[in-house]
């Protein structure tokens, strides 16, 4: 039997531990599945009961499959939770393919629950099972009329049948979702709760999701990521498939960075992890649940769209004070609001709308239904705009059919419609779903949805990386010198160096030069006073080295100290770091930013997923606002892009090395200069010299 079948359309389910008290959640599945439409069979079991809510029960799972003759396709666990592994060994005994575990107890417990869960996937795998949970609340298929679940939204009515399915590690925030989506006019179709995911994860469920005929969108709400190679694969056929995945994200996970020693650690935490992960493989991520509900009609049937320019919005509105509120959102989410051309001007004006030099067009005293859909039918054909909002004030309330009944009627464009009611409108929100046309409650939501829509980018193509040879042997920890040979190695252009030793640090290279204190236990030197810059000569060298040392001797009294590293003192036209973090959720990234000792303090990044091409460091370089001193902004000096953009790429290529013994590597500061590009500061720290 297929997988999908057995979870979402079953055609008969077994409900283990089911109660015959209907306030017990354990007589939820039984009451739900009838209320809202189940037709197949469903087989109660329950050592004490002959008959439960009508339906004929039985003591095990054994007595019930040799009494109907065939075996049953899909078992809700409720059982204690000492009883759950005997429950899934028994299922598998029957012949059923997937056992849903309601029952708690297990990892979300701590260590002994990891034990027992470990245990249960043992016994379901050797009993040839497939385990949802534990832990999960079940499974909706809402236009199939299945309702394997203990939610409590369904103590209602039944939801409204739609597009999007919904995949969560929180099972409360199904009803959260159905209950809210209803509230607007919006149905689902299926919702996963997957609880521990110690079988079934969100990767595989989305890969299922994409072969379902009755969804075209595919809500996640994550609080981690634990299989990320699994949901790249299926996001990625999601979007070959032409059903846009989108997320939200809760919370920002410590993971790993309490282990950070680069400022690349720091910068490149896990929530931007995420960030980079979502777009490398196609995943539209949304800032608040609101947006979450709401997005699906925007994203349904589109695609990313790849701009040169900040997006352009055309707001047009009947109210001016509820426009300029969500134009306010839009800016703070890097959206500009559409200043009509004069070609544009002129096609409103034979419409009898003529507009100043102003981000809205505002029909307020102007607003006949004909009049106002041949604005919107004009905007939505207009070059001048990458996206149209609709803002309908209190008339959306009182007279849906006046109010939205222009916009309802427009013909579906390729450029996206948005629609912001600034009151409570109930009635225009289901009208306007029923038309699949996005509609928002909130400014906020809608600026974020619109915003979620422009940063959404077709998966990157998979860029080739082959293991770097030649590599220096490095130890359990590199020092600056270490480091920096690598990056030689990977044909990042290096600063002349000399490694400079007591009793009276001779060296070699021409002033003026630049002394950093040389010691594997110290990561960041500036903050033990082990750097100084632009010695002119001998004389002040001496000096300086011994102030440097008494400082970091102070400062670092433990610190094994191997010498000073002399360096040619170099200048160019702006500083990059360009580091390297292999993530322990999504794996190896890339980060780019302006370098410095404030480079963690700015925040000014790009993030990719390793390998890349030069082609996407490039689109990197774009992504920093402070690296415009050297694209030429202003007409300031140039500097080599393209260098930098190849180094970009070298960097990235650690994550080809055998075994990735990297954790974290950085260049910081990269010297950019209208020719060519140096590393001046190198790190790395290898993971067998993490703690």
């Amino acid at each position: 039997m297929m997988l999908a079948q057995a979870l979402f359309a079953p055609q008969s389910v077994a409900l283990i531990g089911a109660s015959g008290d209907v306030a017990k959640n354990t007589a939820r599945p039984q009451r739900f599945l009838r209320k809202h439409g189940y037709t197949g069979r469903i087989v109660p079991i329950n050592p004490t009961r002959d008959e439960i809510l009508g339906e004929r029960a039985y003591p095990t799972l054994a007595a019930a499959c040799d009494a109907l003759g065939t075996p049953v396709e899909h078992a809700f666990v409720m059982a204690p939770g000492d009883a759950v592994e005997r429950a899934v060994a028994d299922c598998g005994a029957c012949g059923v393919p997937l056992v849903s575990v309601f029952s708690d107890g297990f990892a979300e417990t701590g260590a002994a629950g990891m034990a027992r869960q470990r245990a249960l996937v043992e016994t379901a795998r050797a009993a040839g099972v497939r385990l949802l949970g534990p832990n999960s609340m079940g499974v909706i298929d809402v236009p199939g009329g299945v309702a394997i679940t203990v939610n409590a939204v369904l103590e209602g009515e039944t939801p409204p049948s739609g597009s999007t399915s919904v995949v969560s590690q929180s099972g409360t925030m199904l009803g959260t979702l159905i209950s809210r989506g209803a509230a607007r006019g919006l149905g689902f179709a299926k919702l996963v709760s997957v609880g521990n995911e110690a079988d079934l994860g969100v990767g595989e469920l989305v890969d299922l999701l994409v072969d379902d005929a009755d969804t075209r969108v595919i809500a996640l709400f994550l609080e981690t990521l634990r299989d990320a190679p699994r949901l790249a694969a299926a996001a990625r056929r999601a979007h070959a498939a032409g059903k846009p995945v989108v997320a939200f994200k809760l919370g920002r996970s410590a993971l790993g960075e309490a282990m950070a020693r680069s400022h690349t650690g720091a910068m490149a935490g896990t929530d931007a992890a995420i960030d980079a992960f979502f777009r490398a493989h196609g995943i539209a991520r949304v800032e608040m649940l609101e947006t979450l509900i709401e997005i699906a009609p925007l994203l349904d049937g589109r695609t990313p769209v790849a701009l040169r320019h900040a997006p352009r919005v055309a707001v047009v509105t009947t109210t001016g004070g509820g426009a300029a509120s969500v134009v306010d959102r839009l800016g703070v989410q890097g959206l500009t609001a559409m200043t009509p051309s004069p070609a544009l001007k002129e096609t409103l004006a034979a419409h009898g709308v003529r507009v100043a030099d102003a981000p809205i067009v505002d029909l307020t005293m102007a607003s006949t239904g004909p009049r106002y859909r041949a604005v919107l039918e004009a905007l939505l054909a207009s070059a001048d705009c990458d996206a149209v909002l609709a803002v309908v004030g209190s008339s959306a309330q009182f007279h849906p059919d006046f109010a939205v009944a222009p916009i309802v009627e427009s013909p579906r464009a390729v450029k996206p419609l948005a629609v912001f009611l600034t009151p409570q409108a109930d009635l225009s929100l289901k009208r306007l779903a029923e038309r699949g046309i996005a509609a928002f409650r909130t400014p906020e939501a809608c600026a974020d949805a619109l915003s979620t829509f422009f940063r959404w980018h077709a998966p990157a193509t998979t860029a080739q990386a082959t293991a770097p040879a030649g590599l220096p042997r490095l130890p359990a920890q590199p020092d600056e010198k270490d480091a920096l040979a690598v990056f030689a190695a990977l044909g990042v252009p290096t600063v002349a160096s000399t490694l400079a030793r007591a009793p009276d640090y001779a060296h070699d290279l021409a002033y003026p030069v630049a002394a950093k204190v040389s010691s594997q236990a110290i990561a960041h030197k500036t903050e033990a006073g082990g750097v100084a810059l632009n010695i002119a000569d001998r004389a002040e060298f001496e000096a300086r080295i011994a102030t440097l040392l008494a400082a970091v001797r102070q400062a670092r009294p433990q610190a094994p100290i191997d010498g000073v590293l002399v360096q040619r003192m170099e200048r160019g036209l702006a500083e990059a770091i360009v580091g390297y973090r292999d993530d322990p959720l999504v794996g190896p990234l890339v980060l780019l930013g302006v370098g410095g000792t404030l480079a963690e303090l700015y925040h000014d990044t790009a993030l990719r997923l390793c390998p890349i091409d030069e082609a996407e460091a490039h689109a990197m370089i774009d992504a920093v606002k402070g690296l415009a001193v050297i694209r030429g902004y202003r007409n300031l000096p140039r500097g080599d892009v393209a260098a930098l953009a190849r180094t970009i790429v070298a960097v990235a290529r650690l994550a080809a090395l055998p075994g990735r013994p990297v954790a974290e590597a950085e260049i910081n500061p990269l010297i950019i200069k209208d020719e060519g590009v140096v590393a001046v500061d190198a790190l790395i720290v290898m993971k067998e010299s993490l703690p």
